[in-house]
């Protein structure tokens, strides 16, 4: 993927680490195989593009590497969701470590989304949307296009001092 672009495109300027999956079940139910998927998907994924791309961004001297996390791996708990929950986590120390590792030419940092109208937020209960609903102080779910917005921030010059950061976009919770 990496050589592709940089033969269409000739550099990467800023990666965007968004993909991830949640594999919701009881604690009792969560099996090894549940929890090597969603550390596979949501860490080593990362990990090994960051990696890759730091790399080639080394070379010019500069670049933006931005995580997305969740606040399920700072302050919301879950046991449904506890190897989610550890991913998003390690997923925050890879952007502190990162961040280190390539500095002072790379700056690498992280958005932590609470609760957002997505696919994957689609199916969820009723009721469980309402209570969580009711401990956001915007009483809502964000939007996707809200935390685009501090995402491209992040991908910005005007975010050029902001290294090694998680900033937190979750409506107040």
């Amino acid at each position: 993927m990496v050589k592709q672009i940089l033969e269409t495109f000739g550099q990467i300027d800023v990666l965007v680490n968004n993909a991830g999956i949640a594999i919701d079940k009881e604690f009792e139910d969560r099996t090894v195989e549940d929890w090597n998927n969603t550390l596979s998907t949501n860490l080593i994924g990362p990990f090994l593009v960051a990696k890759r791309v730091g790399t080639e961004m080394l070379k010019r001297k500069t670049g933006k590497i931005i995580n997305v996390s969740s606040t399920n791996g700072i302050n919301a708990f879950f046991p449904t969701s506890i190897d989610y929950d550890a991913s998003k986590a390690g997923l925050i120390n890879l952007t502190h470590n990162l961040a280190l590792q390539y500095a002072p030419y790379i700056n690498v940092n992280a958005v932590a989304p609470g609760w957002v109208n997505t696919d994957m937020n689609q199916d969820l209960p009723a009721d469980l949307v309402a209570e969580e609903t009711e401990k956001i102080y915007l009483k809502r779910f964000a939007e996707p296009e809200e935390i685009a917005k501090v995402i491209c921030f992040l991908a910005s010059d005007d975010a050029r001092y902001i290294n090694g950061e998680i900033i937190k976009v979750d409506g107040g919770y």
